[in-house]
């Protein structure tokens, strides 16, 4: 092979190479763009996550209160009609 031929392959392997390189450094972008996303997403769920948790939490209280006044108001409404009837029957 004569050295004119040598260089000739040889620039052309370097060329394969830097072009293999070259996919290569494209396919790492593009799954290092990907893990960003996805991190970026499962911030976005947890934080939605937290916010729904503390809605969650605050809705049980409220239903809890609304169950204690409810029995609270039935006490009084059987107190009441009890008191009603004392009344009518005397």
């Amino acid at each position: 092979m004569a050295a004119g031929e040598t260089v000739r392959v040889a620039i052309e392997e370097l060329r394969k190479a830097l072009t293999g390189l070259d996919n290569a450094l494209d396919m790492r972008f593009d799954r290092e763009r990907d893990h960003s996303e996805i991190e970026n997403e499962v911030r976005r769920v947890n934080t939605d996550r937290s916010r729904l948790a503390q809605e969650l939490d605050q809705s049980e209280f409220r239903a809890n209160r609304l169950e204690e006044v409810n029995r609270e108001v039935s006490r009084r409404l059987v107190t009441a009609m009890e008191t009603i009837r004392a009344v009518l029957d005397r």
